[in-house]
This record gives C-alpha cells, sequence and structure tokens, in this order.
C-alpha cells in the first residue's frame, strides 16, 4: 500500500481553510485523491535535473515594449467632458464613509 502522506483529519482541516463543506464520502474521496496526487509529485522529484537550467516559461519570449515618453496631458474640459457629474475642474463623486 502506498504511504499517505495526508490525512482525513488534515483534508478536513484544509476544507474548513477554504470555507467549503465536505461529506464524510468526500472526505474519504478527497484524502485519496490528495495523495495520488502527492505521489506524482514524489516522483517528479525523482528525475535527475543536474545541470538543467531552470526555465521560468518553456518558449524563450521576451517583453516587447515602447519607450516612454512624455506628452502634454488631456486639457482638463477634454477630460471631464464626459463626467456625469462635476464641479470646478474636479469629478465630484458620492460621499463615501
Amino acid at each position: 500500500m502506498k504511504r499517505q502522506h495526508l490525512s482525513k483529519k488534515e483534508v478536513e482541516h484544509i476544507a474548513w481553510l477554504a470555507h467549503i463543506e465536505l461529506s464524510d464520502q468526500e472526505k474519504i474521496l478527497f484524502t485519496e485523491q490528495f495523495n495520488e496526487i502527492l505521489d506524482y509529485f514524489k516522483k517528479i522529484d525523482e528525475v535527475d535535473t543536474e545541470g538543467v537550467e531552470p526555465t521560468y516559461h518553456v518558449l524563450d519570449l521576451k517583453n516587447v515594449s515602447r519607450t516612454d515618453e512624455t506628452t502634454p496631458s488631456l486639457p482638463i474640459e477634454e477630460a471631464l467632458r464626459n463626467a456625469p457629474k462635476k464641479e470646478k475642474k474636479f469629478i465630484k463623486a458620492p460621499r463615501i464613509i
């Protein structure tokens, strides 16, 4: 039999943290499934990665971005043109307390 990584009690605690109510049947099922997942991780740990460079993405992607250029701001009248409520040079919003 495979070594059990998580107990039913630990699965109950995980469900409590996630605010999920589980039936007794689901607790047993999730305990089995969590332990199967952890067994897969154990298999991955056995892979020899000596000399393998760490990767952060499988494709060699580079961010392409434009250079920042300063430009004049919108005129106040233009920025406020579609505002539903305005007061002086500002957008008026409801008071929040």
